[in-house]
């Protein structure tokens, strides 16, 4: 908390926190759902057919369903699936969450994946989804369900003498090497014997249909959970690239690097030709992320050149976007000006705080009483071993430096992630203001130090000042705001 005198300050804090809170709670997976499927007996519904695959698809017309979630939204997603899908011959399903579910359908198998890196049950349920698609025929219908966070809640190594250590250490390795997001993935799909569309491949012959909560850039949706059930356009020369940008073959574990060394390592499915030559997921357009905002979130048929991939459908059900979008509702709602800018996705931490704070400042020359909203993820490269934190903590902290030249002044600074967990943590972020320093310092913490050790959390924790939800069964990715009040 602020100092008791500085009501203004705690009142700033209280109302970023409602914003952060109530632009993730209106994203509802039920009415998103809702508002892009609809069940009628035996029938499924597309409410906006957008061309790209069968508008109607007639649930009778299979002898069994399959239904694969996984990610931080997968128990949610499962669920409201089987609410609205009354169809229960010939189901059968693997969920792969971050809990386990107090309720539990007996046609399910669930498993407790881990996050940040894989454990046993994130190999479990790659082998037991692995095991039920081998099952499916052209009489088959499965539903995956991806959500993001899956890239580490489930795995299993291409190469089966690659242990479950080998592999945390090669995510571990992925998470500190401050490459961003799409490239990280990149990597993971060429290990993963699940990923890159390997799920699909596991079943050629049917008829799939993936619905989508992604926290990756829209423009990047195979990179969402690392593309289990989609087409991938990387290539192993690109992966050879990463290796060297970033300087992680030496470090990789002797038998991943062996693997990543081989002259036959296979090529991700589907990985020639797939991209359409105009789709709503990528488009050509200047003005794309406006065009993306106004919901060009429509389905599209991700198609590749295998039969896997040809008939496949793609619905995203929410993503980035619609934070943003109850976000600013929430901030105008309380009389903020509001701005977007979401330039500095998956920029360096650092970088984006010093870009986002000289923006804040010129907007609120003319704007006094601003809420600056940015949605994506900042990057963080780790040359240690790291403290306890995020990389929403670590650009809280670097926010905090800046705003300490403002003492005075009516500003906070908020960011956070919408699954609830930032890091090794369990805050889902944190907040700032002019007088976080000197308040850090008064308990013992002097930034500059913790933020090269990566360690933010104890600080922020003792401050106060750390923002707690608890998972939210979402991954929208990250949403961070800068608000300011006249004084």
């Amino acid at each position: 908390m602020t100092p008791v005198g500085d009501i203004v300050l705690d009142s700033l804090h209280s109302t970023a926190t409602k914003i952060f809170t109530g632009a993730v709670a209106a994203c509802n997976i039920e009415s998103a759902f809702d508002r892009r499927i609809r069940f009628e007996g035996d029938t499924m519904h597309r409410l906006i057919p957008d061309g790209s695959g069968p508008a109607t698809i007639n649930l009778s017309s299979y002898k069994r369903i399959f239904v694969v979630a996984l990610g931080k939204a997968a128990g949610p997603m499962l669920e409201t699936l089987l609410n609205r899908m009354k169809r229960r011959q010939g189901l059968r399903g693997v969920c792969c969450w971050n809990q386990l579910p107090k309720s539990r359908n007996w046609r399910i198998r669930y498993f407790e994946g881990g996050h940040p890196v894989p454990n046993e049950d994130s190999f479990a349920a790659a082998r037991a989804t692995l095991a039920l698609l081998k099952k499916a025929k052209k009489d088959t219908l499965i539903f995956f369900l991806i959500s993001g966070g899956g890239s580490a809640m489930f795995d299993l190594p291409l190469d089966p003498q690659i242990t479950l250590d080998d592999t945390v250490a090669f995510h571990q390795l992925l998470l500190g090497s401050g490459a961003p997001i799409s490239e990280v993935n990149t990597l993971r799909k060429h290990f993963s014997a699940v990923k890159g569309g390997r799920l699909a491949m596991a079943a050629p012959e049917a008829a799939k249909v993936s619905l989508l909560l992604p926290d990756v850039p829209l423009r990047s949706l195979d990179a969402l959970s690392s593309g289990p059930s989609s087409p991938d356009h990387s290539t192993v020369a690109e992966v050879r690239e990463l290796l060297a940008k970033y300087e992680l073959a030496e470090k990789l574990p002797s038998s991943v690097r062996a693997f990543f060394e081989r002259g036959d390592l296979p090529e991700s499915p589907g990985n020639k030709g797939w991209l359409p030559s105009y789709s709503p997921f990528f488009p050509r357009l200047p003005k794309a992320e406006a065009a993306l905002a106004r919901r060009v979130t429509a389905a599209a048929t991700m198609s590749g050149e295998d039969e896997a991939f040809r008939d496949s459908v793609f619905e995203i059900l929410l993503s980035s976007h619609d934070l943003v979008e109850n976000a600013r509702a929430l901030a105008e709602k309380a009389g903020y000006y509001t701005a977007v800018d979401n330039s500095c996705d998956d920029w360096d931490y650092a970088d984006a705080a010093r870009y986002l704070m000289e923006r804040f400042h010129s907007l609120r020359a003319a704007h006094p009483r601003l809420c600056l909203i940015s949605v994506g993820e900042v990057t963080v490269k780790i040359d240690r071993t790291p403290g306890a934190g995020g990389r929403n903590q670590q650009f809280v902290m670097a926010c905090a430096l800046e705003l300490e030249q403002h003492l005075g002044e009516r500003l906070t600074v908020l960011s956070a992630g919408s699954d609830g967990i930032d890091g090794n943590t369990r805050s889902a972020g944190a907040i700032a203001d002019p007088t976080t320093v000197a308040r850090a310092h008064t308990f013992g913490f002097h930034l500059k130090e913790s933020l090269a050790a990566f360690n933010a959390c104890p600080m922020f924790t003792a401050l106060g000042d750390a923002v707690v939800t608890g998972p939210t069964g979402h991954n929208l990715r990250d949403l961070r705001l800068l608000i300011a009040e006249p004084d």
